[in-house]
């Protein structure tokens, strides 16, 4: 099957990726679209685990005060090497980061990093919602789950949509930069700030 350049192009303004990986997640698909997605993803989800156990102790601290000054958000990103730090995709990709975490403000980067304490009072108020539902047990501990799952989303930063493409969560947009630059990257911590709040 021929691939055209318009479909390449088309698949690049989808993903980010670059004109030859698109070229290529095209022609493993044969030139299906939403399937070559869903390739140049799983490509970046195999470069982001090969990169895992490699130092990043470069990158940059950025700033973000929203319009109005009454909303600011402080960040720590890093990468492997000093020459990615100054690249305009990571900087972009650190200036968007900390645009999320101002408009959707997480708890916490992963799930590991939310306070135990919390999760489980988290879960113990939603067993007691699902209780009050007349369901059966074995259908409780499901409904928890999804509804778990719906908190995680919402107070975890990486499994966060992410507010400029929300087909995608952070930690796609994530892997899909450490494909393209080919360094680990980390989201060292952050902090939000809101005037008048605790």
């Amino acid at each position: 099957m021929e691939i055209t350049a318009e479909k390449g192009k088309e698949l690049r303004d989808k993903t980010n990726a670059g004109m030859m990986d698109c070229k290529k997640a095209l022609k493993e698909t044969n030139g299906d679209l939403e399937k070559a997605v869903v390739y140049l993803r799983e490509k970046g989800l195999a470069v982001a685990r090969k990169r895992a156990d490699r130092v990043a102790s470069e990158g940059v601290i950025q700033s973000y005060i929203h319009t109005g000054g009454k909303l600011g958000v402080m960040l720590e990103v890093n990468c492997e090497t000093d020459f990615v730090a100054k690249t305009p995709e990571f900087n972009e990709f650190v200036k968007n980061l900390a645009m999320q975490i101002a408009a959707a403000n997480p708890m916490a980067i992963g799930r590991e990093d939310l306070d135990p304490e919390l999760v489980e009072k988290e879960k113990g108020i939603l067993m007691a919602q699902a209780r009050e539902s007349g369901k059966p047990e074995n259908i409780l501990a499901k409904m928890v789950d999804g509804k778990m799952r719906k908190f995680y989303e919402e107070a975890v930063l990486l499994e966060q949509s992410y507010v400029k493409d929300p087909d995608k969560t952070i930690r796609d947009y994530l892997n899909e930069l450490v494909a393209k630059i080919g360094e680990k990257i980390i989201i060292r911590r952050f902090a939000r700030f809101q005037l008048g709040m605790e």
